[in-house]
C-alpha cells in the first residue's frame, strides 16, 4: 500500500474536541465542504460567528477535529435532538468532511465512531445526518456502516424571507 493511502491508524491520527483557539480552522474545513458540495455561496459564517455560536457562552453545536500526523485532516460537528417517538434525546452530524487527499483511510469512520459512543454514553436513542442526493461516495460509505436512507422523509426548511414572514405572524 502506497505511503499517501495507508490507513489512518491510531499513532497516526487524533480526534480531539475544538476549542475557541481552533475557530479559524473550523470555518476553513467548513468552507471546504461547502466547495466540495458546490455550496461555496451559501456559506455567510463569518469568524466572529463561529466563535460565538461553537465556543462562546451558549455553545450550539460540538466539534471535534481529527488529526492525521499532527496535520487537520477533517472535523465533525453535531447537536443534540430529540425523539418523541422514542422519549430520548438524538444526535444531529450536521458535517462530516475530511480532506480530499486523506479520503478512504478510515478517518470519516472513526469521526462517526465517536459521535457514535457520544450518543450512547448521553442515552440517545439515534444517531442521523443528511446527504446530499448525488454524493455517491458518501452514499456508499453510510452503507457500508449500516447507515438506513429514510427516503420517506422530505427536509423542510425556512431561512431568510420565509423565515421572518413566519415569525412575524407570531405577533
Amino acid at each position: 500500500m502506497p505511503a499517501d493511502s495507508a490507513p489512518a491508524t491510531p499513532e497516526r491520527l487524533r480526534l480531539r474536541p475544538a476549542t475557541r483557539a481552533d475557530a479559524a480552522l473550523v470555518l476553513a474545513l467548513i468552507r471546504q465542504l461547502a466547495v466540495y458540495e458546490k455550496l461555496e455561496d451559501a456559506v455567510s459564517a463569518t469568524l466572529d460567528d463561529i466563535q460565538d455560536t461553537l465556543f462562546g457562552a451558549q455553545p450550539c453545536a460540538e466539534v471535534v477535529i481529527a488529526d492525521c500526523d499532527g496535520a487537520p485532516a477533517g472535523f465533525i460537528l453535531w447537536f443534540a435532538t430529540y425523539s418523541t417517538f422514542l422519549a430520548k434525546p438524538g444526535i444531529h452530524v450536521e458535517d462530516l468532511f475530511v480532506l480530499p487527499a486523506l479520503r478512504g483511510r478510515g478517518i470519516g469512520r472513526r469521526l462517526l465512531a465517536h459521535v457514535a459512543a457520544e450518543a450512547l454514553a448521553r442515552g440517545c436513542g439515534r444517531l442521523e445526518w443528511s446527504v446530499l442526493d448525488w454524493n455517491e461516495p458518501a452514499l456508499r460509505f453510510y452503507r457500508a456502516i449500516g447507515a438506513e436512507a429514510k427516503p420517506e422523509w422530505i427536509l423542510q426548511r425556512l431561512t431568510g424571507d420565509a423565515l421572518r414572514a413566519l415569525a412575524a405572524a407570531a405577533g
